[in-house]
């Protein structure tokens, strides 16, 4: 088993007055040569935007695009002909492939939006645009880690997937549990960053915004205390 830790503390740091955003791996005016990326995990910021303010109009090509609102919501609409909400408890997927215009915007005028903004790498160029939602709830079996976003290939009737062999996984314990995650695939690695709370991994102890990277194993274990909540991305190594 190899890993490596990314304590909250040394995640990039950025103010843009209307985005206060924190960087797990390079970004915008972010460069660490460490940490470009994680797999084939390339993006994982953690924004916190102003009321009425946003991401306006630009373009994505060739990106797998997740998005978990924390609290308050976002409001979409792209050149798919989507537009809507997406609230906290919501999760949105858009993959980008040949090309496709979009904006976020906080959808309101006095409360402050906070989002995690995950991009990874597609395993087709050239896809064409697609975009999902779903209530994450439904999603979710308590006190284990669930699968909320899996590869194209595996999804059954109306489950989120992307175009790639990753995994999103959230898990919310409301009770002190230990728990096993076996990985799907060899050669795949696990990216967990606890989003409240506290969990135990391979001897770390990871607090809020912590996160863990480990690869070259097939299981990990995770002893996570009550009110914890936690995000586990699975993804290719290469």
């Amino acid at each position: 088993m190899k890993k490596v830790v990314h304590p909250s503390s040394t995640r990039g740091n950025a103010n843009y007055g209307w985005l206060e955003a924190k960087y797990s791996f390079s970004f915008a005016n972010y460069y660490d040569p460490n940490r470009l990326q994680f797999g084939l995990l390339r993006v994982l910021n953690d924004d916190i935007v102003a009321p009425a303010m946003g991401f306006g109009k630009h373009p994505h090509q060739n990106m797998e695009i997740v998005t978990i609102p924390q609290s308050g919501a976002v409001k979409h609409k792209d050149s798919m002909g989507n537009e809507g909400i997406v609230a906290a408890g919501d999760i949105q997927v858009m993959s980008a492939g040949s090309g496709v215009e979009h904006s976020e915007v906080n959808a309101s005028a006095k409360e402050a939006l906070k989002l995690f903004q995950i991009w990874v790498f597609p395993e087709e160029q050239n896809v064409s645009p697609r975009y999902d939602q779903k209530k994450i709830a439904t999603l979710l079996t308590p006190n284990k880690i669930s699968t909320v976003v899996k590869p194209k290939n595996e999804a059954k009737d109306n489950e989120l997937w992307i175009h790639q062999q990753a995994y999103f996984n959230l898990g919310e314990f409301t009770e002190d549990r230990s728990t096993n995650y076996t990985l799907n695939q060899q050669g795949h690695g696990i990216y967990l960053m606890v989003i409240e709370g506290q969990v135990s991994v391979d001897d770390e102890i990871l607090k809020n915004r912590d996160a863990i990277g480990i690869w070259d194993t097939n299981e990990i274990s995770i002893t996570a205390k009550k009110g914890t909540r936690l995000l586990l991305i699975e993804v290719p190594m290469n």
